[in-house]
């Protein structure tokens, strides 16, 4: 798999870098306040991150006044297993460099994905980049083989909470695996054993081949 940096062309159709925001104190706090797992995990929301006035920043600034929350996504991981996507953007900053593995909405067919759509782009350490609504994404996964990765996670206050009570409509409603969160799982993975609809087609992509 051909693995490009943030900076190149490609990646202006799923997200852009994110300039002027001073990032000092995030990084220092994802650093020093959250773990670094063996595998992933993920909390939407910490105290810490939420304290500080760069929490203020992004929610005037790239959200346009409203309430976000700063969590994260850390540990160890080269598979893709599921894409997610919200209705709002979402913004990743890592302390250490990791790779994004995305596609696009607007590619699925019959609400699935085949996986030789999916593309990887390598965030660096420090760089804040916004990910669009209309943009397929999951775990990050580490840029180098055994390294692992700490990912600021901004989104709207409440995504990724209790899964709202649905009255099935349509086939995205099946999707709907948490608050303003829609999964689309590979067979292979563990979100798939637990329910998750199995729609992404083609290889469970892993990195580890490709890292060094």
């Amino acid at each position: 798999m051909n693995i490009l940096p943030v900076t190149d062309p490609a990646f202006q159709s799923y997200g852009r870098i994110i300039s002027g925001y001073d990032c000092k104190a995030l990084l220092d706090t994802l650093e020093a306040a959250t773990p670094l797992p063996d595998e992933v995990q993920y909390v939407p929301l910490q105290k810490e991150l939420m304290e500080l006035p760069a929490a203020r920043a992004l929610s005037a600034g790239v959200y346009g006044g409203m309430p976000i929350q700063l969590g994260w996504c850390n540990g160890h991981n080269t598979k893709l297993n599921c894409l997610e996507y919200h209705r709002d953007s979402e913004l990743n900053l890592g302390s250490r460099d990791f790779i994004l593995l995305v596609a696009k909405r607007q590619e699925l067919v019959d609400g699935r994905l085949n996986t030789h759509r999916v593309r990887a782009f390598c965030c660096p350490a420090g760089v804040l980049v916004e990910l669009y609504a209309t943009t397929l994404h999951y775990a990050p996964c580490s840029a180098r083989k055994g390294a692992g990765f700490r990912v600021l996670i901004v989104l709207p206050l409440g995504t990724n909470g209790p899964k709202p009570t649905v009255s099935v409509q349509n086939e995205e409603d099946r999707c709907l695996w948490a608050c303003n969160k829609w999964l689309l799982a590979h067979p292979e993975s563990s979100e798939a054993a637990q329910g998750a609809p199995a729609l992404l087609d083609g290889e469970n992509i892993d990195l580890a081949a490709w890292l060094s």
